[in-house]
């Protein structure tokens, strides 16, 4: 009996283990279907090279053929590839020749010149009058040379943990609704819809696959038949990507998708180790939810208390300071004074504010504080990497606030309710010993949560309410035939796209004036990190609650949205005759009609966030020193 009990408990051992086994690794089919697909990838390179190293350059027509088939085995991979090396991706699909923003937190990797390379930038190449072979190769080459690196030991080891198959599948969806139908990395127009069927039917596939060997972390039902839904969707949608139903496709279909894989990442307890995720919130459902993803940590050093009560008395300190010109170099400025509060935190009045000393006006436009936690990089130029850095650049900044480090804690903490105040919270920061940074971080959480509020697309999105057609159509023509969706990117429509860990920079040809004589003298991102591809660039803003947030541009140059669209449409400073040579946006017309026109700017309308007003304070805090005592809420210029 006792023979039969052992022989009973060791075949459970065994069948536990297996089953251990099969949750925590992947079994034949879902590995040999990424080996399959991966393996005619590289083998449809090779054959591109050897194709393109003996073709008639001259026949453009089997040049693209060619170039197109070896996309359609690329698609069959970029479910896992874009997660697994997003580096090297580039090599293998690179918008652009020359690229500077990095794939991972600016804070850890400073940004460094990377050659593009790969299909589109093949496939544009092509179109020039003149194609020489030598440079055609070169980029072919460069994505066969990429190719190993998706089938080291390590790489195929991924492919055993289901932590990995969710992490790959969010930043596919995040990607479904922002890049893959919006001819962001697919230059051919006719082909981004066809391109966009066969890859969601080629996932459809991994699918079912991780399913067969996954068996005790599938995708549910519910998943693959919502999915099912939307390949169907799109398979029915016209060929012409400028007639493709962007808004329904997100609303219906990919965000609901989020949502649901995102619950089975927090069921099936899924761990991520790549800087990919260091952004995402594990924890939201929904691609517009304001907590989609972190870039800044408005607390600073007081980023460990978690009371409400102390948060609280944070807030409060740093709104009266905010309004306080005690923080400038002649207690006359304070940060009020270009970010009022009743002007979405800009100043709308003038196309650049007044240097501090008066003498002329600065170079950028005042940014709205409004979704400022949302930059990972500040500064139209990128600057500065935290909250808490830029608001002491600006502080001390000469032509800005004008006043010295010392100077500013010194005055400060010569009003004893400050004082008092500060002490307190010191004491539960991450800096015991009062500091500069103490008021800085005070200031930054005070105005961090005006990035709380949500839009009427965002409700929408998430099934609250129904957009008037004129926003939907808007935000369909966005997406396509306006070119908007290609820089910026849902959900702030900023330069951040998914996987959200950094900031895009774009260089449009911004006039100096508004008869188009002459660039923009403003070197921008050049600035920060010199080179020819960064010169006159700036960061990509949001478009939330851009119709309030005039004038436009760095310079303050446009003092309308149908400037700035008139801008686009024609082209940039390209379009316009500039002489723009680095210029990221496509200098042809868009040409754009006045109802295409209304309909995008009602879309942009759906973005203006619900806000509420914040009141100035009546009064300030006393100091001890008289001379402080004449400050006035707000400051005087």
């Amino acid at each position: 009996m006792k023979k039969y009990i052992v022989v009973l408990l060791f075949c459970a051992g065994f069948l536990l283990a297996v089953t251990l086994s099969s949750y925590r690794s992947g079994g034949q089919h879902y590995a040999f279907l990424y080996q399959q697909s991966s393996g005619s990838l590289n083998n449809g390179l090779n054959e591109l090279y050897q194709f393109a190293a003996s073709a008639d350059l001259s026949n453009k027509t089997i040049l693209i053929a060619a170039v197109n088939k070896c996309r359609r085995q690329l698609k069959a991979c970029d479910f896992w590839f874009r997660y697994q090396d997003a580096t090297a991706y580039k090599k293998l699909n690179g918008p652009l020749p020359v690229e500077w923003e990095t794939e991972v937190f600016e804070k850890y990797e400073p940004p460094y010149k990377r050659e593009g390379a790969g299909l589109s930038l093949a496939f544009l190449y092509i179109q020039n009058k003149a194609v020489n072979r030598d440079s055609l190769l070169k980029l072919i080459d460069a994505s066969r040379k990429a190719m190993p690196l998706f089938s080291t030991d390590s790489m195929l080891t991924t492919l055993e943990d289901h932590s990995q198959f969710f992490l790959c599948n969010r930043l596919f969806l995040l990607n479904l609704a922002t890049i893959y139908t919006t001819g962001f990395e697919c230059p051919d127009k006719s082909g981004i819809i066809p391109e966009l069927a066969e890859m969601m039917q080629d996932v459809n596939n991994i699918y079912n696959n991780y399913n067969i060997d996954f068996s005790h972390s599938p995708l549910t039902n519910k998943y693959l038949a919502l999915y099912n839904n939307a390949l169907q969707f799109v398979q029915k949608q016209p060929v012409n990507f400028e007639e493709f139903d962007h808004y329904t496709f997100i609303r219906d279909f990919v965000n609901p998708l989020y949502r649901i894989n995102q619950q089975l990442m927090q069921q099936y307890n899924v761990h991520s180790k790549s800087p990919l995720d260091y952004s995402l919130n594990d924890k939201v459902n929904s691609i517009f939810d304001k907590r989609l993803f972190e870039a800044q940590n408005s607390k600073g050093v007081f980023r460990k208390i978690t009371d409400a009560s102390l948060l609280a008395e944070i807030d409060s300190i740093g709104k009266l300071l905010f309004y306080d010109p005690v923080l400038s170099g002649n207690t006359q400025r304070s940060c009020a004074s270009c970010h009022k509060p009743d002007q979405h935190f800009t100043d709308t009045t003038v196309a650049t504010a007044s240097q501090f000393n008066h003498n002329g006006n600065l170079t950028r436009n005042t940014p709205s504080l409004i979704n400022a936690v949302y930059n990972h990089l500040l500064h139209q130029d990128g600057k500065f990497l935290t909250l808490q850095d830029q608001a002491k650049g600006v502080m001390t900044n000469e032509l800005e606030m004008g006043s010295p480090e010392a100077a500013i804690l010194k005055n400060v903490l010569s009003v004893p309710a400050y004082k008092k105040a500060l002490v307190k919270l010191a004491a539960f920061s991450s800096e015991k010993e009062l500091s500069l940074q103490h008021v800085i971080s005070a200031v930054t959480y005070y105005y961090g949560k005006f990035s709380d509020y949500n839009a009427p697309f965002d409700d929408a999105m998430n099934g609250k309410i129904t957009l008037q057609f004129d926003q939907t159509k808007g935000f369909n023509i966005f997406m396509s035939k306006a070119q908007c969706g290609t820089c910026h990117f849902a959900p702030l429509f900023s330069g951040i796209k998914p996987p959200y860990t950094n900031n895009e920079f774009e260089v449009i040809g911004v006039p100096a004036d508004t008869q188009f004589k002459k660039l923009s003298a403003d070197n921008g991102r050049y600035e920060i990190h010199p080179s020819s591809e960064t010169n006159n660039a700036f960061r990509t803003p949001t478009l939330r609650n851009i119709v309030f947030t005039k004038p436009y541009m760095h310079n303050g140059i446009f003092n309308s949205l149908e400037a700035v669209i008139d801008f686009y449409d024609a082209g940039g400073g390209r379009g316009k005759g500039l002489t723009v040579s680095n210029q990221t946006l496509a200098g042809d017309s868009l040409h754009l009609t006045s109802l295409e026109k209304k309909q995008l700017l009602a879309f942009i309308n759906s973005l203006t966030e619900k806000t509420t007003p914040e009141s100035i304070p009546q009064q300030l805090p006393p100091s001890n020193n008289e001379a402080l005592n004449r400050r006035k809420p707000g400051g005087e210029y």
